[in-house]
Order: C-alpha cells, then sequence, then structure tokens
C-alpha cells in the first residue's frame, strides 16, 4: 500500500484544529515543530502517527478517536498543560533517552489524563506530580521500581505482577508511574476488577 505522507516541521501552529485520521496517510509530526493551543484529532494507528525528537506541544488537547495501542514514540516528544481524551493501551510518556538516540529530548508535565482511559502507560523519567491521572476503574502505581518490594510482597489477582525488576521483561528502571485500566486487567487475568481493588486500597502509592 503506497500511503500518503503528511509533514509538519520547522513552523509553530497555533490555535488549529487538525484531523489526523486519513488511515491511508502517514503523518509526520516532524523535527522543529510547535504546536501550541491545538486540538489534534487522532483516528489512526501508532504505525500511521510518527513524532520526531524536537517535537512540541504545548497547552493541546488530543482527542482519540481509536484506541492508540503500544504507541511509544510519545517518548520524542515534548508534552506540557496537555489534555488527553480517548483509549490509549501501552503507550509511553516522559524522558526516555534509554529507548533510542532520538528519545533524549522527551518530557511531560502539567498534562491532564482524567478525560482518557489508559491501560499499561508509562510515565518515564519525568515527576508524576505534575500530571492528572484517570480515576478508578483505572488506578495508577506511582514510583513503582522503588515501591516493588512492597508491591510484590503481596499475591496479586490471577498472578497478576504490578512490576518486575529482573529478567528479560523486567520493566525500565525509569519507569515512574503506570496505569491500568481495572475491566481489562480482569479480563486478562480471569478475575474480578473487585479483586484488584481490595489489593490496590492497602498501598498508598496507587491513586484511584
Amino acid at each position: 500500500m503506497l500511503y500518503n505522507k503528511v509533514f509538519y516541521e520547522d513552523r509553530e501552529i497555533e490555535n488549529e484544529r487538525l484531523e489526523l485520521t486519513d488511515k491511508g496517510s502517514l503523518y509526520f509530526l516532524g523535527s522543529n515543530v510547535t504546536f501550541r493551543n491545538c486540538t489534534l484529532v487522532l483516528k489512526v494507528s501508532g504505525r500511521n502517527l510518527l513524532f520526531d525528537e524536537g517535537t512540541r506541544f504545548i497547552d493541546c488537547i488530543f482527542e482519540v478517536k481509536q484506541e492508540l495501542k503500544n504507541h511509544q514514540q510519545w517518548v520524542f516528544a515534548s508534552l506540557t498543560g496537555c489534555r488527553f481524551k480517548g483509549h490509549l493501551s501501552g503507550c509511553d510518556f516522559g524522558h526516555w533517552p534509554d529507548y533510542s538516540e532520538r528519545a533524549g529530548h522527551g518530557s511531560i508535565e502539567d498534562c491532564d489524563f482524567t478525560e482518557a482511559r489508559l491501560d499499561g502507560c508509562r510515565i518515564m523519567g519525568c515527576d508524576p506530580a505534575t500530571i492528572r491521572f484517570p480515576k478508578w476503574p483505572c488506578f495508577t502505581i506511582l514510583d513503582p521500581i522503588g515501591r516493588a518490594r512492597e508491591l510484590n510482597s503481596v499475591e496479586w489477582p490471577g498472578g497478576f505482577r504490578p512490576i518486575i525488576v529482573e529478567g528479560q521483561y523486567r520493566d525500565p528502571p525509569r519507569t515512574m508511574a503506570v496505569t491500568f485500566y481495572a475491566p481489562a486487567l480482569a479480563k486478562r487475568r480471569k478475575t474480578t476488577e473487585e479483586a484488584f481493588r481490595a489489593i490496590i486500597a492497602q498501598f498508598d502509592c496507587i491513586v484511584y
């Protein structure tokens, strides 16, 4: 399939509504571009949405109309004062230079996910205290690496391990927060939301 390539680069875009919804297009939100007070409507898969280092979003709204899955490229971008709506799963945000050479400029601060549904989404290398996370049935583990021993000291429903600190599939050291969506997690683990909530309530490092 030949994709139509749409480039945004080397400019500042302000107070615009951008519809990134054509599944036959590749959207390159490229180097040296700043989006300010823009609304970006996303209705494509992660492979159609490509960020580059130096992409800046300031006071923007992201309306995710199709679940955005496993989109790590957010760590290339700088996000300040942005608001997210819609479903995101397996996405990473923040500062994660270990991910790739191009990810050294990423950051996130003062962003609002309260109108979003996050599942398996992580804040990397940035202070989660500036982030507003979605409420239950989402729940967010703060400082999961630092609290790993405590978190793994109890038996979670369905054999779930909230954080893995050793082995091939260990969570990166820069993981500052991780958010899960309890209904989807319970379904994957063949258990119930209530079972998870009973465990979550035991920890002051989990917000819900």
